[in-house]
């Protein structure tokens, strides 16, 4: 009777310890597999959850070139105070195996992923750009201002705009390349190639030279790009809306009559000065095809990129007799006109006798 008692006390103590043993080994595991999904789940978080901020209404972008590395796009989110967490970032990178393999800009939104972004880039799912142009006198200018806009080498972009070969599958050559470029903004991928950079400015030059315009310039007598090379020598003339269709009849009279342009702002572009103010006897006899005082008719080319609003002014150009133009003696860019060299040597000692008077008050 002892014996039978001691036996299942041993008994009952073994399947007590079985028991606990189970239960420790089953906390154990599933400790390990609330710990595993814990991890994944923290790892896969860091992958969609919102990391990076962009304040409202901006706008935020990051530019990717053949040189860029990882290091160099983090930077530029850190620059831009966009990324929450830069390691989590590169992790990712490294996990997705992405290296740079496209260029381009990228938008960063406000609340993206890490995955949302690294997917963009590892697609090359890049965002147009605008690029606007305007306001440029020179072939060197013109270059800067595409390479500050584009992925474009100013470098390259001159080359190409002084090839003569490569201009003419445009019908334009090193003078005229510059009326090639209407002044407006366009939209375009940043990492656009230079082919078919110039290929979109070109399509937008003859749709802008619709059938309405081709016409009016047909009925002045002149070619598209005469039309601009006039138009570019108005805007350095004036700033005065107003004027300008008044300015281009004026022009318009002085070349079917065989007259000289003697346009002052071709002698200030023959000059390659374009700090002058005034354009004194030496200037007129600059030896330059763009010198209207030394040469009769239009320059070879525009003298600036003409504005939309001084292209239409000549295409809708004020009909009139004159033949001379100066400065008003009001001093204020306007100008007086004159169909007669007596009556424009009048309105020009009004300008003259005006400027002595504002000139010796400011000395006072």
């Amino acid at each position: 009777m002892y014996l039978y008692s001691v036996e299942k006390t041993l008994n009952m103590s073994k399947k007590s310890k079985s028991k606990k043993h189970y239960k420790t080994l089953l906390i154990s595991v599933l400790s390990l597999i609330v710990l595993f999904f814990t991890i994944v789940g923290v790892r896969y978080y860091t992958f969609v959850a919102p990391n990076f901020s962009v304040e409202n209404d901006k706008k935020a972008y990051i530019y990717i070139t053949p040189e860029t590395t990882i290091d160099d796009i983090i930077a530029q989110l850190e620059s831009g105070g966009w990324i929450k967490n830069s390691t989590s970032f590169k992790n990712w990178c490294e996990r997705k195996n992405y290296t740079v393999n496209h260029t381009g800009c990228y938008q960063i939104t406000d609340g993206m992923s890490n995955k949302t972004l690294i997917t963009n880039l590892i697609w090359g799912m890049q965002v147009p750009v605008r690029f606007t142009i305007n306001n440029i006198r020179t072939k060197t200018k013109l270059a800067s201002r595409i390479s500050q806009q584009l992925m474009l080498d100013s470098a390259h972009v001159m080359k190409l705009l002084t090839d003569e070969e490569f201009l003419k599958t445009y019908n334009v050559d090193t003078f005229t390349v510059i009326g090639l470029f209407i002044p407006n903004t366009y939209e375009m991928y940043w990492n656009i190639s230079d082919k078919k950079f110039f290929d979109k400015m070109a399509k937008e030059y003859h749709r802008f030279w619709n059938e309405e315009r081709l016409s009016k310039a047909k009925n002045i007598g002149l070619t598209p790009m005469e039309v601009s090379t006039l138009a570019s020598i108005i805007e350095e003339e004036t700033n005065i809306k107003k004027d300008k269709p008044i300015i281009a009849g004026l022009y318009i009279n002085r070349l079917s009559k065989g007259i000289p342009l003697q346009a002052c702002p071709t002698a200030k572009f023959a000059s390659g000065d374009f700090s002058l103010t005034r354009i004194l006897k030496e200037h007129t006899l600059i030896d330059s095809p763009y010198n209207t005082y030394k040469y009769k008719g239009l320059p070879p080319g525009p003298i600036r990129m003409p504005m939309i609003e001084s292209i239409d002014a000549v295409l809708n150009y004020q009909k009139s007799n004159y033949l001379y133009m100066c400065a008003k003696e009001t001093l204020n860019g306007e100008h007086n006109f004159a169909s007669t060299l007596a009556e424009h040597q009048r309105n020009s000692q009004r300008y003259h006798k005006a400027l002595r008077e504002a000139q010796r008050k400011k000395q006072k």
